[in-house]
């Protein structure tokens, strides 16, 4: 049997879908790198940095639930071609801000840009997360997550970069237009697939159809432990909101160098999910999880404590790979273990907690930098990314037990996998 026969690119939708995924995901690398910098050239305060995370996680936490009803009860390609649209119309936004040279008279207006961006991320992010199982058999869904996961990767990894060179030589205009660009293309992609789904969902929306995916997930152990596991590490750990004053101030490089510390997460976690794409998790999953988290906290106090670019890349090389394989665990145990009418919900109250870890980190990181300095703000987040992993081990032994992609556990009341259900 060929490779092909047996791989996820076999399907036309799920091809296209990827390439949809590449051009908004470069869009928006390319965007994040042009605004720290500019945003850090324009003010000097790291502070302004971490506050580039909370105008964007604030409106995306209002507007999530919402989101994911609608990703159960609407057809979903059609939320995602809304969602890329408002996302595109922000990047053309940031275009003509710094064209007229609004964005230096009053800065302020790019948290006006970036509230309305996670707007448009909060309808994006449970669709695009519900989506994938409909363009793929079951069997072959930890592939596809992925699969999936190394495209965002490879534009993690060429976004940033690009970004950097892009502002480097021609200055963030260039960088904002090609940013609106790509988003163009992501939405005319989006506009050629043909398949069409969705969750089947038919609640009203009300409080109690809202909160389903938190009570589903609550009543779900491992969901929870998971879930709340990458939570409270990457809030801790997160330190990419200071890789701007890390390439200025640290190790005295420019754009260029900030493209290459944002890139290099990608670069790690991009070779990981290739690989986990032919080989998944098969065994102890649960377990390659929490030392994945912990592997993540030590990276990040090599990154903190280093002042010679090669080792902070491949600190941040090794830190992508290690949280590479939890994403890849922890998005297949989600849309394995939920009902494809209950994906939205839970994909939304999955990325609630994924955004509070990512915004709420960055915040954080910018913050302590202000109060304590930037490397031991890096620091004590490495610290407590590591002592999360022995904490919720002993509150989820669940997690510690969880065999395979289905959730399920070995352990001294539970039969072996191989004997469940057949």
């Amino acid at each position: 049997m060929s490779l092909l026969s047996e791989s996820v690119l076999q399907h036309r939708d799920f091809r296209l879908y990827q390439l949809v995924r590449l051009c908004s995901v470069l869009a928006v690398q390319i965007e994040a790198v042009a605004i720290g910098w500019q945003l850090y050239d324009i003010t000097g305060q790291p502070v302004a940095l971490g506050l580039v995370g909370l105008a964007q996680f604030l409106p995306f936490v209002t507007f999530a639930l919402p989101a994911g009803h609608a990703a159960d009860r609407h057809e979903r390609r059609g939320l995602l071609m809304f969602a890329q649209s408002g996302m595109t119309l922000c990047a053309f936004a940031l275009l003509g801000l710094t064209v007229t040279g609004t964005i230096h008279d009053n800065f302020l207006w790019v948290y006006v840009v970036l509230a309305v961006f996670g707007t448009m991320r909060a309808f994006n992010a449970p669709a695009s997360t519900a989506f994938i199982p409909n363009l793929v058999p079951r069997a072959q869904l930890p592939q596809a997550v992925a699969f999936s996961s190394t495209t965002w990767q490879v534009a993690t990894i060429v976004g940033p970069s690009l970004g950097g060179v892009l502002y480097g030589a021609w200055g963030p205009t260039a960088a904002y237009a090609t940013s609106a660009s790509l988003g163009t293309c992501a939405l005319l992609g989006l506009a050629f697939i043909r398949t069409r789904s969705r969750g089947g969902g038919t609640e009203a929306m009300t409080l109690h159809s809202l909160l389903t995916g938190f009570r589903f997930i609550r009543s779900q152990r491992v969901l929870f432990g998971t879930i709340t596991l990458d939570l409270a590490a990457v809030l801790l750990g997160g330190a990419v909101a200071l890789l701007p004053v890390y390439a200025k101030d640290i190790l005295n490089t420019g754009a260029w160098g900030l493209g290459l510390l944002r890139s290099a997460p990608a670069v790690g976690a991009a070779t990981t999910a290739l690989w986990l794409a032919w080989h998944p998790p098969r065994r102890r999953v649960g377990l390659q999880m929490l030392m994945g988290v912990s592997i993540y906290g030590v990276a990040t106090l090599i990154f903190g404590v280093s002042t010679w670019l090669p080792l902070s890349l491949a600190a941040l090389v090794l830190l992508g790979a290690a949280d590479m394989v939890s994403v890849v665990i922890r998005r297949t145990l989600e849309l394995t273990l939920t009902p494809d009418e209950m994906r939205g919900r839970v994909g939304a109250t999955n990325m609630i907690a994924v955004g509070a870890s990512n915004e709420l980190g960055d915040a954080r990181a910018g913050l302590s930098a202000w109060l304590f300095g930037t490397v031991p703000a890096v620091l004590i987040g490495g610290v407590g990314s590591i002592l999360v992993v022995s904490l919720w081990s002993r509150i989820f032994p669940e997690l510690r037990q969880v065999e395979n992609m289905e959730g399920e556990a070995i352990g001294p009341s539970s039969p072996p996998a191989d004997d469940k259900g057949k």
